[in-house]
């Protein structure tokens, strides 16, 4: 945002003053600043536009109520990515959609490549993936996009570290039965 008095850019640390002092200009900017992003980030997590706008209005509520606490060390967009993916989590965690997975189920899809991905669109992606379960998008987000490890993914879940691996196996076979079947889809369409 262009100050007015001045006709120049609100500094990331003036706009963090702003915002724990409470003023609602530079909470406007704030979120009109960083809320694209952070959108891109529910829709990996939502099934649903409408729910990825829900964790996202949550989360901006956790930045404003939060961000006194943050201390200024490295990336603040990095500071609100965590807080906005958190809050996905969360979300799903209250509806506790995790499946569990057989043995037999993981041992089938442990070994499926998933270098497919390369071929789509950023959009094309987002729309494949809000197509899984909401345990198997949640896993899959935590692990192959946010870099969480089983480890981590587990203990924010209330899962056991082998559900949470038969969960992104299952997943990535998913996943990868959907990128199939949307490509031959676009090689059967006129004009492609």
């Amino acid at each position: 945002m262009v100050n007015p008095a001045s006709n120049q850019m609100i500094s990331e640390s003036d706009l963090i003053d702003g915002c724990i002092r409470g003023e609602r200009r530079m909470q406007k900017e704030l979120y009109e600043r960083f809320s694209a992003k952070m959108y891109g980030v529910c829709l990996r997590y939502a099934a649903a536009a409408e729910e990825a706008e829900d964790i996202l209005q949550e989360g901006f509520v956790k930045v404003f109520n939060k961000i006194g606490s943050f201390r200024r060390e490295g990336s603040f967009e990095g500071w609100i990515r965590r807080i906005i993916v958190n809050t996905a989590i969360e979300h799903f965690r209250r509806k506790t959609y995790l499946q569990p997975i057989t043995e037999k189920e993981e041992q089938t899809v442990a070994g499926n490549s998933f270098s497919v991905l390369d071929a789509l669109a950023e959009k094309d992606i987002i729309g494949l993936v809000q197509q899984l379960s909401p345990g198997y998008r949640t896993v899959f987000n935590m692990y192959v996009v946010e870099g969480y490890t089983h480890k981590q993914i587990s203990e924010l879940l209330g899962i056991s570290e082998g559900t949470s691996k038969s969960q992104l196996s299952r997943a990535k076979a998913i996943l990868q039965e959907l990128v199939y079947t949307h490509l031959e889809h676009k090689k059967r369409q006129p004009g492609s």
